[in-house]
């Protein structure tokens, strides 16, 4: 057996052949695939490792990595090596291969595992984060590990309204729809996205359509974990305790558990909870049969929760009651304060239930935008949304970090936005919107929606139409499923799905469903998402009566912004020799000064005084000589005629040797010195020849009325008024000489 020998299955999707392949490299992995799409390439491994210690939950690692040499280039940080640190693109993907195949590992299964994705070859056409989906799933459907696969990662266009399969970079500029999703054979697990005002039923339609689409790589799949998988492990669950189990629910309900579950406010409730928890373990600890039983004490909590999750879901499938005594289409209660920041550009206070987000919007220059290097190149930013999930919002004590959830909610709400956003045309700013999550109770990234529209608004931002977002949940027992609107922290964990969608009166903007279930009908997915509209409606009403439009001026403390055209020509003179002109104007004005080659000249500045400076400064530059004007000039040569000044920037004038003073001048030099200035008056324009005269200034200067008329050609005027008096040097003409002679 050759050291190089791999197995290989491909399938056609979208008219391009997709390859999965194993065995070629990465032998000790517990599961590797390579996978290829014409000149992309991702290689995705699996392996585990059992715990000394169990965990409460489920320790799945999963990390995507960019090579830069992927697309033929070196990277452009400091170190050139790809960094320890992932970008948020990179994050971002990891998220996405995560969230599909976690639900997918057996309940109760301990050990650690990691995926590890990374792409090794990239085309600038095919986009590699669906591929690592389908790559994740068929490394661990060949592995050893227990995984409920296979499925497979797919993007959704639409271009010119026909739908189109993995579309590429190119495809998906002229896509209204931009859709990544992972399905199953038999229904769709994850979704996210974001689309141009699409309607419902296009989303629903194109799903249906995809995971039609999509089923020759589950095929493939199955095929290669046939010829090449590995013997699953039997993992067989841990039996639960019929009798602790029913005695811990006695005693918790006999605690007050239902009663403590009804209470509406989260931080009540959260105590009734921690002390029928403590009743429960006291009662526990002084019965004999308990009291030195560990491993009983330590399934106390494991057992209300389930206890907890029973109830909540019961209640609201039997009674239509949820645990804040709403039925399952109202949204809490919502409040806005706009303005609530002095200095900021844009700030709101949005308040729905117990989640509430302060949203700040910041305008800036063009130097501002972000610009990222990644595979397809370095990207520009010139609006971003970040989202911050500070511990207090929840009452904890944590370290201040930047994590993944942030990242990716930050992601989602940017998505929503970003359709709403003027053009640079229209719009020349960086806008960055910045959502403080202070307080949380569960749909914190669509308070982030909700208030950075709004925000937006506040700043002055002329955004396209207000959005909006909600989150949805769901129940589902046996085939029963019952759609929540807007649901709590508590109902996001205790449910089967989190589905959050944002949009507009006219159509969808970004969605991101996360399932806990094998799957979910795209019509339960449609019942859901027209439930959302009703929600979304009443938002929108709510937030468009606190603010009804954009504000039509900007914040005084918001940059200042003018643009202008100035003659080609005078672009390097505004930039001066090594850059000392444009430095000196950014220096003195604290401004940014941007300069097209065509001669359009963009200008942020901090405050109107500001801005006008530069402006002016700007402007220096690109003056035209005005006729009967007078300028301090520099003297820039002398000749024997006269001397050339500098009257503006690159613009020269002749001072004829007659126009330097009111009395005769014998030598230029003797009124006219190298480097030195002089107040002249422009007295002809003939084209690029400009004569200027300084006698005109003096003679102003001693009250004499200055005639363009005594001035216009002096030095020939003096001539001939001097060889009409005979007046050359008392020489006589040649016509006498010569008689004399």
């Amino acid at each position: 057996m050759s050291l190089l020998d791999c197995t290989r299955v491909s399938a056609i999707v979208g008219g391009k052949e997709i390859i999965l392949e194993t065995g070629r490299l990465a032998r000790q992995a517990a599961g590797a695939v390579w996978i290829q799409c014409e000149g992309t390439v991702a290689f995705t491994t699996v392996c585990e490792t059992p715990l000394d210690t169990p965990r409460d939950f489920f320790p799945l690692t999963v990390e995507y990595a960019e090579k830069m040499y992927a697309a033929g280039r070196i990277p452009g940080n400091f170190f050139r090596r790809e960094i320890g640190r992932p970008s948020d693109n990179e994050t971002l993907i990891s998220r996405l291969i995560d969230r599909p195949i976690r639900p997918l590992f057996p309940k109760g299964y301990g050990n650690e595992v990691q995926v590890l994705a990374q792409v090794l070859s990239h085309d600038g056409k095919n986009m590699p984060d669906v591929q690592c989906i389908t790559a994740a799933s068929a490394a661990l459907c060949i592995s050893h590990i227990p995984f409920d696969g296979p499925i497979a990662g797919a993007r959704l266009g639409r271009v010119n309204g026909e739908f189109v399969i993995n579309p590429t970079i190119q495809e998906l500029e002229e896509s209204d729809l931009d859709l990544v999703f992972a399905a199953s054979e038999t229904a769709v697990v994850m979704v996210e996205g974001e689309a141009k005002f699409v309607p419902e039923n296009v989303i629903i339609e194109a799903l249906e359509w995809g995971h039609k689409a999509i089923q020759p790589l589950i095929q493939a799949q199955r095929e290669l974990a046939e010829k090449a998988g590995k013997q699953k492990v039997e993992f067989t669950p841990k039996e639960d305790d019929e009798a602790l189990y029913a005695h811990v629910e006695k005693l918790a309900l006999e605690a007050g558990m239902d009663k403590a579950l009804r209470i509406p406010d989260k931080l009540e409730r959260k105590e009734a909870r921690k002390n029928v928890k403590n009743a429960v373990k006291e009662i526990m600890l002084q019965d004999p049969n308990y009291a030195e039983n560990e491993e009983a004490l330590k399934e106390v909590s494991v057992i209300l929760e389930h206890l907890e999750k029973k109830i909540v879901r019961q209640r609201i499938l039997k009674e239509g009651t949820r645990i804040d005594n709403r039925d399952t289409k109202t949204v809490r209660p919502i409040e806005i304060e706009t303005s609530v920041l002095p200095r900021t550009h844009g700030s709101i206070i949005f308040a729905r239930g117990e989640t509430k987000a302060l949203v700040v919007t910041t305008l800036g220059a063009s130097s501002d935008e972000l610009r990222t290097d990644g595979l397809a190149g370095d990207e520009v930013k010139n609006f971003m949304l970040h989202y911050n999930f500070p511990p207090f919002s929840v009452g904890e004590v944590k370290p201040l970090r930047i994590s993944r959830r942030e990242i990716g909610h930050g992601h989602l709400a940017e998505r929503a936005l970003k359709a709403i956003i003027p053009s640079q045309e229209d719009f020349p700013f960086t806008v960055r919107v910045v959502s403080e999550t202070v307080e949380s109770n569960g749909s914190s990234s669509m308070a982030a929606v909700c208030g950075g529209c709004l925000s937006l608004m506040d700043a002055g931002v002329p955004i396209k139409t207000p959005i909006a977002g909600v989150a949805m949940g769901l129940i589902k027992e046996d085939d029963e499923y019952l759609v929540l609107t807007d649901i709590l922290g508590d109902e996001d964990a205790l449910g089967d799905m989190d589905f959050k969608i944002a949009g507009s009166t006219e159509g969808i903007t970004a969605v991101q469903m996360d399932i806990k279930i094998n799957g979910l009908p795209t019509d339960v997915m449609a019942r859901a998402m027209a439930q959302a509209k009703e929600a979304r409606l009443h938002i929108l009403n709510t937030m468009l009566s606190a603010l009804p439009e954009y504000r039509k001026e900007l914040s005084p403390y918001a940059p200042q912004y003018d643009q202008f055209t100035v003659n080609p020509d005078t672009i390097r003179m505004i930039i001066g020799p090594g850059g000392k002109n444009i430095k000196a104007i950014t220096s003195a004005t604290n401004a940014t000064v941007d300069i097209d080659d065509s001669g359009a000249i963009s200008i942020f500045a901090p405050t109107k005084e500001a801005m006008e400076k530069a402006k002016q400064m700007v402007l220096y530059y690109d003056q035209k000589a005005e006729l009967g004007k007078n300028y301090q000039a520099k003297v820039r040569r002398i000749l024997e005629i006269g001397a050339i000044v500098e009257i503006l920037p690159n613009i020269e004038a002749l001072v004829h040797i007659s126009q330097l003073d009111t009395n005769r001048v014998e030598k230029t030099e003797d009124i006219a010195r190298l480097g030195e200035d002089m107040t002249v008056k422009v007295i002809e324009i003939n084209g690029d020849k400009i004569r200027a005269s300084r006698k005109a200034v003096l003679l102003e200067e001693q009250g004499i009325e200055w005639n363009p008329e005594d001035t216009a050609r002096p030095a020939r005027k003096e001539r001939n008024d001097r060889e009409h008096k005979g007046d050359r040097h008392d020489r006589k003409p040649r016509r006498d000489r010569e008689h004399k002679d």
